[in-house]
């Protein structure tokens, strides 16, 4: 029973009733805003609607919010208390409480996931590093949040792709190229000058020594731009492959890897430029293209192809972006590092030049990310002496400390990610004591098989004997689960779900603590049990969401 949108169509219903009865007047509503009370004395659910009300049908508060606790009459509420100017508290039997428990057993895996997507088509682009190297702990924030959300809204019931935009066009690989083809040459004991932008990572002198092996010095033999050419395409590949291994080592899959070079092969560039023409954003200055961004809130105009003839990154972004609408995206969301803040206008401005809403374009900007060992910065490598890699963070702290940590905090803050923290197996680490949580929950059931207790049908137990505060407490929890999945979704906010889940943990440990489980009444025992899988469900199922394993032992 979903109580909270039950009260909410009851205080809707009252209020048109009393609408209807002419006790006050109002051509719209306010929406009905139900918020837990910080204080349990205040109720289990409290509203400022009639407040809200007041603005729309010029009465006073304390009369809107009178009539609507007078005509509102519920089978599972208790009573509703006026306070103050006119919130409304909500106190409800328990009886609504036991029957939301049952609920939760009888939906299992399922519970708090809508997954019909049923609502509108969202595109989630994440990572989408430069595939010339190997993946830093900034793009595992990236690759952590990024596949929470699209779980996170794929658990609300949406429609959702993943996407990585591969940038396998322009300088960054051409640089590839002359940086493995200088390592070859190198390797190979000819003298040569490193390129003066090239990349100095030892994966690179590894990629030459690779091709080395396999190739011997054969490439010597041809002319520097076939070796060129060559290389390229043997480094994005090994590149490329190496990348999604890590990313799948880290939990993260997408549905649509999108070549950046395809839209340079397949006209896009020339087409969109076309549209922009046609529509009256797009000028010619000093030989160059011009998007007229200002138009839109942008400090200035951005070149889009230059003088020269060569696009710059923003002809293909605008290609890209104008692809997604294409293909019936309605939002897409592209989480993106804290160096492309500034990127954001001139995005927006290309979305709405093209037609469409800029609001269908949502930017997450990443904070960066520090590492501390033992209280100090750790800005390099041990291994290479280097940018710690994502693949370095997995070995020492672990797949799920590290996807916890990455994803427990707001996106727009910076993240001091504790290494000697993600490690510790202790009550401190945010992400041992939620697992701890669940595989204490798995040991009580091994407890109560190995004493022949029967554990099935719970959901038939006298749940009504769970009175202890504690056991309240958790309960109501519980039922917050689904409004936390719909609302995280919403607010696009990864965090909360992670802080819900940590929460849920924190009250099973201390009911755990209060209420012995196994050796008391059979039916008490019955009722804890089938309280304490719900637990499990829960927890199970907000791990699942966030990409974390949710052990049975540990």
């Amino acid at each position: 029973m979903d109580v909270k949108k039950l009260l909410q169509e009851s205080i809707l219903r009252a209020a048109h009733t009393a609408i209807a009865d002419g006790v006050f007047s109002a051509d719209q509503l306010p929406p009905i805003v139900l918020e837990v009370p910080p204080q349990k004395e205040f109720g289990d659910f409290a509203t400022n609607f009639a407040m809200q009300a007041a603005k729309y049908a010029r009465a006073n508060p304390k009369i809107i919010a009178q009539v609507i606790v007078d005509r509102i009459q519920e089978e599972w509420l208790d009573k509703a208390v006026i306070a103050g100017p006119g919130f409304i508290n909500f106190y409800l039997k328990p009886e609504w409480l036991y029957s939301m428990l049952a609920e939760i057993i009888r939906a299992g895996s399922s519970y708090g996931i809508v997954g019909d997507k049923s609502k509108e088509k969202i595109q989630v682009e994440f990572v989408s590093a430069n595939p010339t190297g190997p993946l830093h702990v900034g793009h595992g924030r990236g690759a952590a949040v990024g596949s929470a959300l699209v779980n996170l809204l794929k658990a609300a019931g949406y429609d959702v792709q993943a996407e990585f935009y591969i940038n396998d066009a322009g300088n960054q690989i051409d640089n590839l190229a002359a940086s493995v083809n200088a390592r070859y040459l190198e390797l190979c004991g000819v003298e040569v000058e490193f390129p003066i932008d090239g990349y100095h990572g030892y994966d690179i002198i590894e990629t030459a020594q690779r091709i080395i092996n396999r190739d011997g010095q054969k490439y010597l033999d041809i002319s520097d731009g076939e070796r060129l050419s060559i290389f390229k395409e043997l480094a994005l590949t090994e590149k490329l492959a190496a990348l999604k291994e890590d990313l799948e080592a880290f939990g993260v899959n997408f549905d649509v890897w999108f070549s950046e070079r395809a839209l340079h092969q397949n006209g896009n560039l020339q087409a969109v430029c076309q549209i922009l023409k046609d529509r009256g954003y797009m000028y010619e200055q000093d030989g160059a293209l011009w998007l007229r961004s200002t138009a839109y809130g942008d400090d200035k105009d951005r070149v889009v192809i230059r003088d020269n003839g060569i696009p710059t990154y923003l002809a293909a972004d605008i290609a890209y972006h104008l692809n997604k609408f294409e293909r019936g995206f309605s939002t897409v969301i592209n989480l993106w590092g804290a160096d492309h803040h500034g990127y954001i206008p001139r995005m927006k401005a290309a979305v709405a030049s093209l037609g469409y809403d800029p609001k269908q374009l949502e930017i997450m900007i990443l904070q960066m990310v520090s590492l501390y060992r033992n209280g100090e910065l750790v800005k390099m490598s041990k291994r290479t002496g280097q940018s710690v890699t994502l693949l370095e963070l997995i070995e020492e702290v672990g797949k799920d400390a590290a996807r916890f940590f990455f994803i427990m905090r707001s996106t727009d803050s910076q993240l001091d990610f504790d290494l000697d923290l993600a490690k510790s197996k202790s009550n401190e680490n945010p992400v041992y004591y939620i697992q701890y949580a669940h595989a204490r929950i798995c040991s009580i059931f091994r407890q109560a098989q190995e004493v022949g207790i029967d554990t099935g049908d719970l959901e038939q137990a006298e749940l009504k004997l769970l009175t202890n505060e504690c056991e309240i407490d958790l309960i109501k929890k519980l039922g917050e689960f689904p409004e936390e999945i719909i609302s995280a979704a919403q607010e696009r906010t990864v965090h909360r779900l992670a802080h819900y889940v940590h929460d849920l943990a924190s009250l099973f440990h201390g009911f755990y603590n209060q209420c012995r489980i196994i050796g008391v009444d059979s039916q008490l025992q019955s009722a804890r049990l089938a309280l304490v899988l719900a637990v499990k469900i829960t927890i199970g199922n907000a791990l699942a969401v966030l990409g974390i394993e949710a052990p049975e032992k540990m």
